[in-house]
């Protein structure tokens, strides 16, 4: 045990036998023997935040969550509970609970999952702005101005976001194994249709083996900017005149849904990849070939070092900064949290303090990961209980090096946050308050639709037009046209 853990417990033994006496005496509150040992003042006690967020449920949660609070009762008084939700389940459980008023303090949101600016609009999360200048200053002073500007929604911040890649550039990534296994390479490939004779011969001498791995998050990359993500209305990455289409009716999406099928028939992708909930368990069998996935600066020794084996990448697209990228992982503070300025110190914390960060990333040092040196870290074996989404949990750049990482790993993050190009609807967050019927019923089309097309595992001929007439039904013109008005009126005050 150490010193300052010490004087916490005999503080703590003091203010107990001090009450026990002043009880028993009859004592009242102004009696010098009140007084605990800290100069008159009772030892607070810790309060707890309770903490949701994205990814497969580790093991060790609670034993690394133990550590966390000990070091975040000691800095600021708090302790954490962390609770961890399912990639395909995270957004429909988080609405559920939220809309009950389930006890909360800080929640993952972003533009994918648990939608960030529908939420904020809706009053799931508390507004942020003045909360951020009282107890937030490292958060300030340590991100990127755009961050914070960019997921600012109706002027207001309800979410600190990941210091991060701002850019996304969308790869296929393939397990390193397979490809020497079999004298493959990745020459050539940037496509969908590209795969093809990788997947075919994986196919051939791997039986055992998911040439493509798809679960039920898959959207094949296609160049165009999404005005509400994973619904079908998009402005293309090159357009000038930012005319928002069905998506569903471009030939790009005819074509990639096509060949999504025709790898399906062929056994390419799984059978079960429409209701399949993340490819956690397939990683951690090494038993697939081919996925996709959005990058960043040495993204493979990341991916390498949480699955124990080697995995390669190619791009499939060029680095855009969108909406979703620069709100691609929040943490939010509920607007029902009990406790509001201590959420924010510990969101401060996490950004700002090494030790804190890297404890929740990578778990408890000498148990699941060693130090080879003062910021350089590999996994132990123990790692495998606690294998968690680093992306969702706060400011990276103080993350500890893999040994396979270039020192100057930060250095190129912020080089490739400048390369990036801005997507044509970056900045424009559309208000759907006129059209919530509408969108709710377009909602309930997409569930029925969306995630059979996108994983290839119904015909494109056949589903396409039978969702797009339910789509119309259901309220899309109306939609988009309210869109465009919205998107034009944004376009004329920012050109």
């Amino acid at each position: 045990m150490g010193k300052s853990k010490k004087r916490w417990v005999s503080l703590l033994a003091l203010a107990t036998s001090a009450t026990l006496v002043l009880g028993a005496c009859g004592n009242n509150g102004n009696t010098p023997g009140n007084e605990s040992a800290n100069g008159g003042k009772k030892e607070e006690k810790p309060v707890e935040l309770i903490w949701y967020t994205i990814g497969t449920p580790q093991k060790d949660v609670d034993r690394v969550m133990d550590e966390v609070s000990k070091y975040t009762k000691e800095k600021i008084g708090v302790t954490v509970k962390m609770n961890m939700i399912d990639w395909g389940d995270y957004t429909q459980k988080m609405q559920v609970m939220t809309a009950s008023g389930e006890p909360m303090d800080i929640m993952f949101t972003s533009s994918w999952a648990f939608d960030y600016v529908q939420n904020a609009r809706k009053g799931a999360f508390m507004d942020i702005t003045d909360l951020l200048k009282e107890h937030g200053q490292g958060i300030i002073d340590t991100l990127d101005p755009a961050f914070l500007e960019g997921s600012k929604v109706d002027g207001k911040n309800y979410g600190i976001p990941a210091n991060k890649e701002l850019p996304a550039q969308e790869v296929w990534r393939f397990n390193k194994g397979l490809l020497d296994k079999h004298n493959l390479s990745m020459d050539g490939i940037y496509s969908l249709e590209s795969l093809e004779p990788l997947l075919k011969q994986i196919k051939e001498l791997e039986p055992g083996v998911a040439p493509l791995a798809v679960d039920k998050t898959f959207g094949p990359y296609l160049p165009f900017d999404y005005v509400i993500e994973a619904m079908p209305f998009a402005v293309p990455l090159d357009s000038t005149d930012y005319k928002i289409v069905n998506i569903l009716e471009t030939d790009e999406m005819k074509n990639t849904l096509a060949t999504m099928h025709k790898y399906y028939k062929a056994g390419y992708i799984p059978t079960e990849a429409a209701t399949k909930d993340s490819l956690t368990d397939l990683q951690a069998t090494g038993k697939w070939f081919a996925d996709k996935a959005t990058s960043q600066p040495f993204a493979d020794n990341l991916w390498s070092q949480s699955t124990g084996y080697p995995i390669v990448s190619t791009p499939q697209s060029e680095p855009y900064i969108y909406n979703w990228s620069v709100m691609g992982s929040l943490q939010a503070i509920s607007a029902n949290s009990e406790y509001p300025e201590k959420a924010m110190e510990f969101l401060n914390l996490l950004n700002t303090d090494p030790v804190l960060r890297n404890m929740v990333d990578s778990g408890i040092e000498g148990v699941h990961y060693k130090k080879v040196s003062e910021n350089v870290m590999e996994n132990l074996p123990e790692s495998k209980n606690y294998d968690m989404p680093t992306f969702s949990l706060g400011n990276v750049m103080l993350n500890y090096l893999n040994p396979a990482d270039p020192e100057n790993k930060w250095e190129e993050f912020k080089k490739f946050n400048d390369a990036g190009k801005p997507a044509p609807l970056l900045g424009f967050n559309f208000d759907p308050t006129s059209v919530t019927t509408e969108l709710a019923a377009l909602s309930n089309v997409k569930e029925e639709f969306w995630t059979a097309l996108m994983t290839g595992t119904v015909d494109p001929e056949e589903y396409l037009p039978k969702a797009t007439d339910k789509f119309k039904a259901a309220g899309m013109d109306k939609v988009m046209a309210e869109m465009q008005k919205q998107l034009d009126e944004w376009v004329a005050a920012n050109k």
